[in-house]
């Protein structure tokens, strides 16, 4: 065997000797996750956004083992002002508290804050630039959703 292929596969045998597992595979820590979790219902488009996202990524269930309640905060900043003193540009900031509760016995068995941002760019028309403005908030809470889900599935404390 070449010096080449000894180096290449020296990465997948300390990777398989240290006892890796997919955390979705069948003894997974996150496979309790997965159409357990109830998320509180929404009340803002936010918060559906990201109620949304954590139902494709983890599921929905109609008889949960845990609840799941986020409370989102957003806000923007002006980037970039143009000449006329006119901003052009935004960052749109976004926290998401979340707590993880087993319904089995009222514990919380996780929680947390996650944060993030998107931007997005003012220099077109007042439409376009609300359209913009809309599908800055959807990315930011797609990736406040992925956050909280990588979150739980790293760190939580989840029953067997």
């Amino acid at each position: 065997m070449s010096l080449f292929k000894l180096l290449l596969a020296l990465p997948i045998v300390a990777l398989a000797a240290c006892g890796f597992a997919p955390v979705y595979g069948t003894n997974g820590s996150a496979n309790i996750l997965l159409n357990n979790v109830l998320v509180e219902e929404p009340t803002t488009r936010n918060g559906f956004l990201v109620t949304k996202q954590l139902e494709t990524r983890i599921g929905r269930s109609s008889d949960p083992r845990f609840n799941l309640s986020v409370n989102i905060t957003t806000s923007e900043e002006g980037l970039n002002i143009n000449a006329e003193g006119d901003i052009e540009r935004f960052n749109l900031l976004g926290i998401a508290n979340y707590s993880l509760r087993d319904t089995q016995n009222g514990q919380i068995v996780a929680s947390g804050k996650v944060n993030s941002f998107t931007g997005y760019s003012a220099t077109g028309s007042t439409v376009a630039t609300q359209a913009a403005e809309q599908d800055a908030q959807k990315r930011l809470m797609v990736i406040l959703a992925d956050l909280i889900v990588e979150n739980l599935v790293v760190t939580a404390d989840l029953p067997s």
